[in-house]
């Protein structure tokens, strides 16, 4: 039986829960991709699928809607897929848990990935209805939004007609975003020599940390797992013997990581002093994020005395720099809106593999020379510690549009809806609405969505009746004329 069927509305929850039964992580389309292929081929639409896995469905417009603007409703296909440390699940091969109290739906044990299915299944809603008023429906539905919008960046879009999107992508009922940060992802790579050692080993890991969004949560200065693990390396190199035999922390780069595992392998004399400063390092963060993290502690396990490869003297000292003394958080906050922050950085992922330490950064700025300067940050503190900063992907801010007939429309159908105003905001997370409007000419757009919490992470969860009230207002955006 659907774990979902009881939930209003039927038809999204419907689709939302067929979506997350297939995998679709980030890097993982291509199963959801032709779904969704084979959705639109069965329903007789118009669709596109490209080599990227981008789909385009078009459905025209109904019996009186004839001569309205089309309307483009646009969202991504791929989730950030992050799990519990003792979930069995295989996100690349197996569906969610899904779970609700009517309240709210969650996965049980990994994210939820409401970000951003619930705007595929409100689309496919649409497109599946024939008793629904609308004008022609333009869908774009692309890939790899989580990891540096390959998808829309690499889209043809020559296929469309409209000028008025409604970006699905957001996670606050009643605010509507009209400009967001643009960004960037920058890989920093460190050669690795290494050695044989013996010693005791000892597998530490960071943990108990909230994690979160890297830009809808990274004013709240939660801890970085990853920064937080270099941070010690740095504490012991002078007063304890002892080298790394691995490391890897973070699961996406945008996300904010919540634990990072090394092995430490420590000479039997230094044991005693190991463990003082374990004990040291962990109250030392309890007390400083008694607030923002109260959660955080360190877990330690021995793995045995034997002879392990691990990192030379000088590599675990530049190691340990690249991790610790790289800028990361809020750089900046906006002089225009209060509390809006204007630059930011995330350490996402850490590994260590193929002869080659790797940290992996989100980069966000709604000023494009902020963003150039963190990459150029970057470039220059690498190759003073013999490493090198490579920029995998960027794409633009998203502009607020003075005149704007979709946000008008908008405002007035909350207004008559609610009897209120919504909030009217910019938003230091990136969203495809910069890329997309330099692929339509004058488009004009506004993102929305229902209320979701702790996206990205574990303790994610989309509120069911936000979702209906969504829903109906989407239909009544759709239907004005």
């Amino acid at each position: 039986m659907a774990v979902l069927e009881q939930l209003e509305p039927k038809r999204v929850f419907h689709f939302f829960e067929q979506i997350c039964a297939i995998p679709h992580g980030s890097g993982n389309v291509k199963q959801i991709s032709d779904f969704l292929a084979a959705f639109a081929r069965e329903r007789g639409l118009e669709f596109y699928q490209d080599e990227t896995l981008n789909i385009v469905m078009i459905k025209e417009a109904t019996a009186g809607y004839e001569q309205e603007e089309p309307v483009i409703l646009q969202g991504h296909m791929d989730m950030v897929a992050v799990k519990q440390p003792d979930c069995t699940i295989d996100m690349k091969t197996q569906g969610l848990q899904l779970r609700t109290d009517g309240e709210k739906v969650y996965a049980e044990g990994t994210s939820l990935g409401g970000d951003d299915g619930i705007a595929v299944a409100y689309a496919m809603a649409l497109l599946d209805a024939d008793d629904i008023a609308h004008p022609r429906l333009e869908v774009i539905i692309t890939t790899e939004e989580e990891t540096g919008m390959d998808g829309a960046l690499a889209i043809d879009l020559s296929m469309l007609q409209g000028k008025l999107m409604v970006n699905l992508d957001s996670e606050e009922e009643g605010i509507f975003l009209t400009s967001c940060a643009g960004g960037a992802t920058v890989n920093c790579s460190l050669p690795v020599a290494c050695e044989k050692k013996e010693g005791i080993a000892w597998e530490v890991s960071v943990r108990g940390l909230q994690g979160g969004h890297s830009g809808v949560e990274i004013h709240k200065e939660r801890a970085n797992s990853n920064v937080l693990m270099g941070r010690l390396m740095y504490r012991l190199l002078d007063k304890v013997s002892y080298s790394i035999a691995s490391i890897a922390g973070g699961l996406a780069s945008n996300a904010i990581p919540r634990e990072t595992t090394a092995v430490f392998v420590v000479e039997e004399a230094s044991q005693d002093v190991f463990q003082a400063e374990l004990k040291a390092y962990e109250a030392l963060l309890q007390k400083e994020y008694a607030v923002k993290d109260k959660e955080v502690r360190l877990d330690c396990t021995e793995k045995g005395k034997a002879v392990y490869e691990v990192l030379t003297a000088d590599t675990l000292r530049r190691a340990a720099a690249l991790i610790y003394t790289q800028p990361n958080g809020v750089q900046s906050m906006s002089a225009d809106i209060p509390g809006l922050v204007q630059t930011s950085l995330n350490l996402g992922i850490l590994s260590w593999k193929e002869g080659m330490l790797t940290a992996e950064y989100a980069l966000r700025s709604s000023v494009a020379s902020e963003c150039e300067m963190l990459v150029e940050k970057l470039q220059l503190s690498c190759a003073m510690l013999g490493a090198k900063a490579v920029l995998l992907n960027s794409y633009p801010a998203w502009e607020y549009k003075q005149d704007s007939q979709m946000r008008e429309r908008m405002v007035a159908v909350y207004r008559e809806m609610y009897g209120k105003e919504p909030q009217i905001e910019a938003i230091h997370a990136g969203l495809e609405c910069g890329i997309l409007s330099g692929k339509i000419k004058g488009l004009d757009c506004v993102s929305i969505g229902p209320d979701m919490k702790n996206i990205h992470t574990t303790e994610e969860y989309l509120s069911v009746a936000s979702t209906e009230r969504v829903w109906k207002f989407l239909l009544g955006v759709l239907q004005r004329k």
